[in-house]
């Protein structure tokens, strides 16, 4: 078993910054990938970006590229998401999530792991 906490959410203003962290203990030496997902009110929950835990290869959303940057320290088990130039739409609750396969976190069916969410509120 894997178990994910995440911290660093809040409120900013739009074209703030934000990081958000996870940390994770456990099994965690199953773990492949590991990635961000959000879910604003209404709406589906929808990857942001994900990592490959081995290579460090990264993958963003379109709405994201370019603003987002995921990143980990393998050391402390820990992975980021540093957000910059935050909008309104970027408000949403932001969940840490970890796959057991490469590129798994993807997509939701393969998550087997998931944190229990920060929330993150942009303001115009």
């Amino acid at each position: 078993q894997v178990q994910l906490v995440e911290s660093g959410g809040g409120s900013v203003q739009s074209g703030g910054s934000l990081r958000l962290s996870c940390a994770a203990s456990g099994d965690t030496n199953t773990i492949n990938s590991m990635g961000w997902f959000r879910q604003a009110p209404g709406k589906e929950r929808e990857v942001v970006a994900m990592i490959d835990t081995g290579r460090g290869g990264t993958v963003y959303a379109a709405s994201v590229k370019g603003r987002f940057t995921i990143s980990q320290d393998n050391a402390k088990n820990t992975l980021y998401l540093q957000m910059n130039s935050l909008k309104p739409e970027d408000t949403a609750m932001y969940y840490c999530a970890a796959s057991r396969l490469y590129g798994g976190v993807w997509y939701e069916r393969t998550v087997n792991y998931w944190g229990q969410g920060t929330q993150v509120t942009v303001s115009s």
